[in-house]
């Protein structure tokens, strides 16, 4: 029986690779991917759509005769490739290939061999944090336009990328530390530069106390999410069979409850879901849980599955 979480971890790890060294090898992927591949990562084999999204925004100040020139059929044809590519993988993107969620992965690991334990956040806490990545997806939409249409300095262009930690990050596994430095060549580039740095800091320090925690604010992950219902791939849940044991809660990376509480819709993939799949691996009931490609099951939650990691989990533990 194949091992989910182990064909994650290899996933994970070759995409990292292809993602951040790629380019090494000559090999382009294009400025549509749904995950954050850093543009800024010299080696790196595609980029992060949020940036191809903010530079489409400039589009705005032009006339729609210029609209549908070279560069507005560019922007069109990165917007379909990214949402071709977000139908078919859906969230799959930010659970198995993201490079930047596979970097929160590795420091939660680094976390549990430490023996420290994961900081918990209170469900108001979780539901007043669900917003903000859609405000920050807003945000770098909104900026680009106010640029060439209400006169706002151009430094502030790109104003998601000049902020995101994974443009500090992502670099230093190419050997490149420059970004750390504070640009003063203008006042607002410092100003950016210096914000940047704040953030970085605050969420590599939250990224080794909560699982996933870029995740709970990442614009792309929300931009995702407003394509799901067209997606491909979904998690589903047969409710009548649920026997509310909490297990999905409780191994959630994103701390979701509303797959243990729903009690009427078979859906259950839900805005902050990245389909890392632990919730399916541990629910100890036939079926109750599964990833679904259409109407076909991938994968399926078994008690049968979950008895053979729990016996190998103890043995690991008594040799321990």
């Amino acid at each position: 029986m194949t091992k989910v979480y182990k064909l994650r971890f290899l996933v994970q790890s070759m995409s990292f690779a292809v993602l951040t060294y790629g380019g090494r090898l000559g090999l382009r992927l294009g400025h549509c991917l749904p995950c954050f591949t850093c543009p800024y990562v010299g080696s790196c084999s595609g980029h992060c759509y949020l940036m191809a999204l903010q530079r489409s925004q400039w589009g705005f100040q032009i006339s729609f005769a210029e609209a549908i020139s070279v560069w507005g059929l560019r922007a069109l044809g990165m917007f379909a490739g990214f949402f071709l590519l977000t139908i078919i993988f859906s969230k799959a993107w930010c659970g198995w290939i993201c490079p930047f969620g596979t970097l929160q992965d590795w420091i939660t690991f680094l976390r549990k061999k430490l023996g420290i334990r994961e900081s918990q956040f209170s469900w108001t806490l979780r539901d007043r944090l669900k917003p903000i990545k859609y405000i920050l997806l807003i945000f770098l939409i909104v900026i680009p336009i106010l640029i060439g249409n209400a006169g706002l300095h151009s430094d502030f262009g790109l104003p998601f990328c000049q902020i995101c930690p994974a443009k500090k990050l992502m670099p230093i596994f190419a050997g490149n530390f420059r970004y750390f430095a504070v640009d003063i060549s203008n006042p607002i580039t410092a100003f950016m530069s210096i914000v940047s740095l704040i953030l970085t800091a605050f969420f590599f320090v939250g990224m080794f106390f909560k699982d996933r925690f870029f995740c709970l604010f990442c614009p792309l992950l929300a931009l995702i999410s407003l394509f799901e219902k067209f997606g491909f791939l979904g998690l589903e849940k047969k409710v009548d069979a649920c026997t509310g044991c909490g297990n999905c809660q409780r191994v959630c990376p994103l701390n979701i409850r509303e797959v243990h509480l729903e009690k009427k819709k078979k859906n259950v993939l839900t805005q902050d879901c990245i389909l890392c799949l632990r919730c399916v691996e541990s629910c100890p009931q036939a079926k109750v849980l599964s990833l679904k490609f259409f109407k076909n099951t991938i994968f399926s939650s078994s008690k049968d599955y979950i008895s053979k990691r729990f016996i190998k989990k103890k043995r690991e533990n008594l040799c321990n």
